[in-house]
């Protein structure tokens, strides 16, 4: 990391002091008393100067040892920042390409998605046209060396085998696969290249005539990808649609006003911001929204923030759509971020949102009481605010009306227009067991390597369910399976859970196929009482 010296901070303050000191030192000019008053206007302006960016500049020039005042900098700077709102963060350098990807909407790597549930890098799919699907990788292949290093049976951190695979585009990697049939390692060698990033993680039919969209973050290529979506879900019969922002914190501003434009009608009131001087910015529907006829649910929980509640806020209140689920995160201010010269940033809180009704559904916090933020979910789940609506209070002075009379509240999130509590249905001891062991998903990729050239062949959801539907042992075979692991099938809990494992099987084996995510909310939409309800309220508006 370069080294900047305090100076470079200091010298455009001294600048600008010195230009404050020769205004008035000319408005003072011309008076008996002007020198005095002078004086004493410095004096005053010396004493209230920056104490911290004069302590700097004392260590770094005084101090006993030499001492970097980089490092300095970034321990103190988050200091700071605890003193501000819980969303004022730093962020350093080495971090600011991990952060920032997911919004970038691509990176530079081989284009693969692996798993490591099994201490060795198993290869689930190749992107489409990608540098792996060019080089010959296939689903099912295994990551034995990279570079003529072993990997396989390391007990290597995932995130460590993610940075030997990435690095610039047009840069090469060498990987020994395993592959099933063949005896001897299968070298290939990979040039990296621009891996696209969608925010979109599934677009299915889910239902006669009903699409869901299920999107992850609001990134850069958010809007234009739900463009994309809605193109093909109408191409399929789509005439009603189910938007998924469940566990979605948000993201770009921007794309949350261009995605809630395709839903309003012209001139209705998207979002407004305003600022420490009360200076508004408001963003209107212009109209040429694609979506304004389609009906419409969005689904959201406790970790839909930001972005998400931005979107799902102005669609409420402008009675556009209905709101299902349970109580959204409360993220009402916006950050900016700004960078600096070594590469870090600032994120700093700049305004504050309101919905179109005029709430804000920033959550109360208290200034250093980072801890109690942060342990505000689980407060919730305390108070069973996850199973009861009843349990859930708002101040009759937060409360709002909508243009059609539906009452809402601001001060801590977006409630939903038809709260539906969390379901422990299913849950039972074996249930836990297996899926907190891992059990039910290496299960999955065994099958899949099992069915490998099967599933190789599935290109359509029809295919899949056809295929899984043929299988007629699937699920004993799984019981079998986790017995040898060590779990004994518990007859009764294993019946009341049955519904629940058999979609998560299902879903994940499909992840295993070219269809990915659609596979697997395809799979899963049915052990999912949110969805399913919002599926029932759509059918209701025929």
């Amino acid at each position: 990391m370069r080294r900047y010296s305090l100076r470079t901070i200091l010298y455009p303050l001294l600048l600008a002091a010195g230009i404050v000191g020769g205004i008035l030192f000319g408005n003072y000019l011309g008076s008996n008393r002007s020198a005095y008053r002078l004086r004493g206007l410095l004096q005053q302006m010396a004493g209230s100067q920056n104490k911290l960016t004069h302590t700097l500049a004392l260590i770094e020039r005084e101090y006993v040892d030499s001492i970097s005042m980089d490092t300095l900098a970034e321990h103190l700077i988050p200091v700071v920042l605890k003193e501000l709102d819980p969303h004022s963060v730093y962020i350093p350098a080495s971090e600011m390409a991990e952060l920032n990807e997911p919004l970038e909407g691509e990176f530079d790597g081989i284009g693969v998605v692996f798993n490591m549930a099994t201490d060795t890098v198993i290869v689930l799919n190749v992107i489409p046209q990608g540098p792996s699907d060019k080089a010959g990788i296939k689903a099912g292949d295994r990551i034995i060396e990279i570079d003529d290093s072993l990997v396989a049976g390391q007990k290597i951190p995932q995130n460590r085998i993610v940075k030997r695979l990435r690095g610039p585009r047009g840069t090469k990697v060498r990987l020994g696969l395993e592959r099933q049939h063949i005896n001897e390692l299968v070298e290939v060698e990979v040039t990296r290249g621009a891996i696209p990033i969608k925010s979109i993680e599934a677009s299915i039919l889910i239902a006669d005539s009903i699409g869901y969209i299920k999107l992850g973050q609001f990134a850069k290529t958010s809007h234009q990808e739900l463009l994309l979506a809605l193109l093909k879900l109408r191409s399929e019969g789509m005439t009603k649609l189910i938007f998924d922002l469940r566990g979605n914190s948000g993201g770009f501003l921007d794309q949350a006003i261009l995605i809630a434009n395709e839903f309003l009608h012209k001139e209705q009131l998207i979002v407004y911001t305003e600022d420490r001087h009360h200076r508004q910015l408001r963003e209107y529907a212009d109209g040429m929204g694609t979506a304004q006829d389609l009906e419409v649910a969005v689904l959201i929980d406790e970790y839909s923030a930001s972005s998400s509640e931005i979107l799902a806020g102005a669609l409420q209140d402008n009675d556009r759509g209905t709101i299902i689920g349970r109580r959204s995160f409360g993220k009402g201010l916006v950050q900016r971020q700004i960078p600096y010269a070594d590469g870090s940033a600032l994120r700093l809180t700049t305004a504050r949102y309101y919905t179109p009704t005029g709430r804000s559904i920033q959550k109360p916090y208290t200034i250093g009481d980072d801890e109690g933020y942060e342990l505000d979910l689980w407060n919730r789940f305390q108070n069973n605010e996850f199973f009861s609506a009843d349990s859930i209070r708002f101040a009759d002075s937060l409360k709002r009306v909508t243009p059609k009379g539906k009452v809402v509240y601001g001060g801590g999130g977006i409630m939903p227009d038809l709260f539906i509590p969390a379901d422990t249905t299913d849950i039972t001891p074996y249930f836990l067991e297996v899926s907190g062991r891992n059990i039910l998903y290496r299960y999955t990729i065994d099958y899949a390597d099992r069915h490998r050239d099967a599933l190789n062949a599935v290109t359509t959801l029809s295919e899949l369910r056809t295929l899984l539907d043929s299988d007629k042992s699937l699920f004993e075979d799984f019981i079998r399976y986790a017995a040898r692991q060590g779990v004994a099938p518990r007859r009764r809990d294993i019946a009341r859970s049955r519904p629940l494992m058999e979609a998560q099987l299902r879903a994940y084996i499909g992840r295993n196929t070219i269809l990915e995510d659609n596979a697997f909310y395809d799979q899963i939409h049915p052990v999912d009482n949110v969805t399913t309800r919002a599926i029932e309220e759509l059918k209701k508006k025929d």
